[in-house]
């Protein structure tokens, strides 16, 4: 599960389908309606908020806003219909993490769609989140990494 802290407006056709499939199962999560991924280190900032669940949603509306300005057409009523208010921090490094291994997979995945977001210096967060300084986040795979974006000296 790879619920991206990056704005949506970056992810692939393939890239972005996923999100929306994954983001649905860890509302599922949250809203206790599975056994599988209870324990998925990409739900902790969202089991960390007052209403986890209406984050979720708000997460979703956010892939979803972006998949409709593409003509795609996932159903909106999977969203839960809880609300939250307010935005999440996430970390320059964090996002930094993220931009790289995007930019992996796209490597591999689709070459045609890394060249069109491949002069993005200063990826934006999904509309969800606001960026503040540090580095990658403690949930993340790979955070023990001496080589941390956003750290100090780097």
């Amino acid at each position: 599960m790879r619920l991206w802290s990056l704005h949506p407006k970056y992810l692939d056709p393939c890239g972005l389908v996923t999100l929306w499939r994954e983001a649905l199962l860890a509302q599922a999560v949250l809203e206790g309606k599975t056994k599988g991924y209870v324990h998925h280190p990409q739900l902790h900032r969202f089991r960390t908020q007052p209403d986890p669940v209406g984050f979720i949603a708000e997460y979703l509306r956010g892939v979803y806003a972006e998949a409709a300005s593409r003509g795609y057409r996932f159903t909106a009523t999977k969203i839960s219909r809880s609300q939250a208010d307010g935005r999440i921090a996430v970390s320059r490094g964090q996002l930094e993490f993220e931009w790289l291994h995007l930019l992996s997979k796209l490597e591999a995945r689709d070459p045609g769609w890394l060249a069109r977001i491949a002069r993005v210096r200063i990826p934006e967060p999904h509309p969800l989140f606001y960026t503040v300084p540090g580095g990658i986040a403690e949930w993340e795979k790979g955070h023990g990494d001496a080589r941390q974006p956003g750290a100090a000296g780097s």
